[in-house]
């Protein structure tokens, strides 16, 4: 069966920096876009960064600049280096992975990890 597992989340104060790491196995993982998403007590989920099969990304533009995806196919792995955080980048943060088809889409969702950037 499909298994996508965060890990890496913490408590980290203003300014500093994380590594998130997503464990995926269950499926064929270089098949597939990689995405990270995030959400915050009282928000909606919103895209933080996607990486495309190619290795392609694109982020929200809250955190350009801060936050890079990355991905290891060999290691069946997707990450996200977090830069200069913020209080406002406090959520649970969840691994997705997509693919899609002609006439449906196939998706996955981690458990999520969280993160806390507080003084």
């Amino acid at each position: 069966q499909v298994h996508l597992v965060e890990s890496g989340g913490d408590l980290v104060q203003p300014g500093g920096s994380l590594r998130l790491s997503c464990a995926a196995s269950g499926f064929t993982f270089s098949s597939f876009t990689m995405n990270w998403y995030r959400q915050a007590p009282g928000k909606q989920r919103e895209l933080v960064a996607g990486i495309s099969i190619g290795g392609n990304t694109n982020y929200g533009d809250s955190v350009k600049g801060r936050f890079t995806a990355t991905r290891d196919n060999a290691k069946n792995t997707l990450y996200l280096q977090m830069n200069s955080l913020k209080p406002e980048d406090t959520a649970v943060y969840y691994c997705n992975a997509r693919k899609q088809y002609i006439w449906r889409t196939e998706d996955y969702w981690g458990q999520g990890t969280q993160v806390t950037v507080s003084s």
